[in-house]
């Protein structure tokens, strides 16, 4: 039985309900649950419960090699937080092309964009089966907004910026988020080349926001090699200058690339955290 499209999110009849429950079977049955997955383990580090006991002894054992792995996931995901609010408040963004979605967590893209302006239409792309399991979760969407999910390969944006068409205006501006996924693409001058050629294709005055791990913790680095040793997906910790590098020719908003936790940062009444291992920032396309 071929999977119902993810877009179709509403559920008018227990034919309905019954299809949906099958698809979903068919989609498990597909996920490899003997090899630890990033998304999952990100989901567990999240405390989140969309994982597998594999997904949970790879991430105990990098929190054993490194354990600011924990605070580096909730930094990473306060950063898109934070970027998503400015980018819609500040700079009246209200399309978003979030690929490399991972799994549906609090404060999703659509969640924070559509608090600030209900209107905004969000593209989430990724081609993790479990991340499909769960599209439905991010495909609500107020009545004034929209969101889709196209199942693809960041390795094709042509067909990411083909799909996401349906859903957003290419005449007017969109923010292309890019948070912690360049790093499964280890080859920097393969990894510039996607961004730019997604770049290419969004209209003057859209923006690219992005953030990667760095390589300026041994202990994060050793944990990322034992990680990388299990056969799973690896992934590739930069400098922060050659993350640097993905915002060339465009125009970086202050207080530019920085550590994830220094990027406009909420007040706190607490003493000052060290800096995440993981550089990010956003740049405005002109």
């Amino acid at each position: 039985m071929g999977a119902r499209d993810p877009r179709e999110v509403a559920v008018n009849s227990p034919d309905d309900e019954f299809a949906s429950h099958e698809a979903e079977k068919d989609l498990y049955a597909g996920i490899d649950t003997s090899v630890p997955h990033s998304a999952r383990i990100w989901n567990y580090w999240l405390g989140g419960k969309d994982n597998f006991p594999v997904d949970q002894q790879a991430g105990q054992e990098y929190v054993r090699v490194f354990p600011g792995i924990v605070d580096l996931a909730r930094h990473s995901r306060a950063f898109l937080t934070r970027v998503v609010r400015y980018l819609a408040e500040k700079e009246g963004i209200r399309q978003f092309l979030d690929i490399g979605t991972g799994l549906p967590t609090e404060d999703n893209t659509h969640e924070v964009a559509q608090r600030v302006a209900p209107d905004s239409r969000i593209v989430y792309v990724d081609n993790d089966p479990l991340v499909l399991v769960h599209a439905r979760a991010l495909l609500t969407s107020t009545p004034e907004g929209a969101t889709a999910y196209v199942d693809a390969d960041l390795h094709d944006p042509s067909t990411i910026l083909r799909e996401a068409a349906t859903t957003l205006n290419f005449g007017q501006p969109i923010a292309l988020m890019l948070m912690g996924t360049m790093g499964h693409v280890p080859d920097d001058a393969t990894a510039r080349e996607l961004v730019r050629r997604l770049l290419a294709g969004l209209p003057p005055d859209s923006f690219l926001a992005l953030n990667a791990g760095t390589d300026t913790d041994e202990s994060f680095a050793e944990a990322q090699e034992g990680y990388d040793e299990t056969g799973a997906v690896p992934y590739r910790l930069r400098r922060p200058d050659q993350i640097a590098r993905f915002f060339d020719g465009l125009e970086i908003v202050e207080p530019g690339i920085v550590p994830v936790n220094r990027w406009r940062p909420e007040p706190s009444p607490f003493e000052p955290v060290p800096d995440a291992h993981a550089y990010g920032g956003v740049g405005k396309k002109k």
